[in-house]
């Protein structure tokens, strides 16, 4: 009988002994597995059963979470949504996250180690920390000055602080309402549908990820080059410039818009935008030196994180000599977003030092205590003192005396330069009107501002005056409003 006791003791002890392997195999080697599977819904119930943390802008919080009583408990709600949607992204419970709702999702869902009280806490718990906060360097009249100035077309405005790179507005056009893909109703499926598929991309994030060919307002990399390379030394000089000017090696002739380019000086051509002028500088310039600046001024390269990725902007380094000097006028194959372009304005404001740019001022615990604060950092000095200081003169008076006329801010010293970009099968399409630009008040030591505006659908003409009328009014607006917030943060 005891026999008979122990064989059936061994036999349950060798039961346990394969359950507890079993039980390993599936905590250890298949939870990975296991944990991913899409029948599997703990880690969506765990990752919604508690508020999102907030983007705050100005201090006041853009987004809420609300509390649906369902499964899935917690839903992301949005203040203005559509005037913050290329700043937050969105956050959906089944389309996942984009932009800062991205970026920063560890601190917003609670999930960053850094905000637990101790190292490694909430693994040992199995807890989550409450959603920590998200504060951005967005100003909000800036952004609603952008938004409202575009009026629904197709377009985007990047404005940024050009001694700090701050972003202080982010503004794409037509927009969208990021709450609409909030749930996991068969209206969020229906309104994901519908935005992906509509005609004007609402959900493109035309401020950092359209790339463009920027027209003439790429020509104040040209006029860097070739003040840096000694091309040019005297802005007051006459060129020899023809006009119409031949593309070298083609029979293609290439014409102005304004009377009075032929063998005019680099301040002239700037100011009333000769494109004979910049083409021929950009050959005369050389391909080397046209590289070196635009690359030292972030073409070809990756400008850094936001914390979103922004698309690379290009300038092709295997050109023949006609490309080279369309390339010089912001056309052939160039191609910036309008965040590139505003920290190209920027440099020249800012004495020739390109600054990286930063959407977020820090992240912080659900009771305020900072977990990451960001701040300035130079990437590269991208011209020569000298050369800024005269791009700063020669920009002024484009809006002096010159095609920007439209974006002067009064009591303030505004520099600008206007663009328009053709683009298309044989440059069919409606040009690209464009303005960048930078803006100093009256009691302020540097510049306060910087900004690019691009109008996709601008009903103008093709010459570069349209930047001056579609797009440089835009601009007026992005820099009164900056420099008035400047001037109570300084209060």
């Amino acid at each position: 009988m005891t026999r008979y006791i122990r064989h059936a003791s061994a036999f349950c002890a060798l039961l346990l002994l394969a359950l507890l392997v079993n039980a390993s195999r599936v905590q250890v080697v298949d939870s990975a597995s296991l944990d991913g599977n899409s029948a599997n819904r703990r880690r969506a119930i765990a990752r919604f059963e508690q508020p999102r943390g907030d983007i705050l802008v100005d201090g006041r919080a853009i987004t809420g979470s609300k509390d649906t009583g369902e499964q899935l408990r917690y839903e992301r709600t949005y203040h203005n949504g559509p005037l913050y949607a290329p700043v937050t992204g969105f956050a959906s419970q089944v389309y996942g996250t984009a932009f800062l709702e991205n970026a920063e999702d560890g601190v917003l869902s609670g999930t960053d180690p850094m905000l637990a009280p101790l190292p490694l806490w909430n693994d040992l718990t199995r807890a989550r920390s409450p959603g920590g906060m998200v504060e951005t360097t967005i100003k909000a009249a800036v952004q609603r000055a952008a938004f409202s100035g575009l009026g629904g077309k197709r377009g985007a405005v990047a404005a940024v602080e050009p001694s700090t790179g701050k972003i202080l507005a982010l503004v794409s056009t037509p927009s969208y309402d990021p709450e609409r893909l909030s749930g996991n109703g068969r209206a969020v499926a229906k309104a994901w549908v519908r935005l992906n598929g509509a005609s004007e991309k609402p959900m493109l994030n035309r401020a950092i990820r359209q790339t463009y060919p920027p027209g003439s307002t790429f020509k104040v990399v040209t006029a860097a080059a070739a003040l840096d390379s000694g091309a040019v030394t005297d802005p007051d000089a006459p060129t020899r410039s023809p006009d119409p000017y031949t593309l070298p090696g083609t029979l293609t002739r290439l014409t102005n818009e304004v009377e009075g380019c032929a063998d005019a000086s680099l301040r002239f051509a700037f100011r009333w935008s000769c494109n004979t002028v910049f083409a021929k500088l950009g050959v005369d310039t050389g391909r080397g030196p046209m590289v070196e600046t635009a690359r030292k001024l972030g073409f070809d390269g990756s400008v850094a994180r936001i914390p979103s990725p922004v698309s690379p902007s290009r300038f092709d380094t295997s050109l023949d000599k006609a490309q080279l000097a369309l390339s010089s006028i912001g056309q052939y194959e160039t191609r910036a977003t309008p965040l590139h372009m505003a920290l190209v304005a920027a440099a020249v404001a800012n004495g020739g030092f390109l600054k990286a740019p930063y959407l977020v001022e820090r992240t912080t615990t659900d009771d305020g205590d900072v977990v990451t604060a960001s701040g300035p950092r130079t990437l590269r000095q991208a011209m020569n003192p000298g050369t800024a200081a005269r791009l700063r003169e020669m920009m002024t008076q484009v809006v002096e005396k010159g095609t920007g006329a439209n974006a002067a801010v009064p009591g303030a010293t505004v520099g600008g330069k206007t663009g328009t970009a053709q683009h298309g099968i044989g440059n069919s399409g409606t040009p690209y009107a464009w303005f960048v630009a930078w803006a100093q008040g009256p009691r302020e030591p540097e510049p306060s501002v910087a900004v690019a505006v691009v109008v996709e659908d601008a009903s103008a003409d093709r010459g570069d005056i349209s930047g001056g009328g579609s797009a440089a009014p835009v601009a007026k607006a992005v820099m009164g409003a900056a420099l008035k917030s400047a001037r109570r943060d300084g209060l």
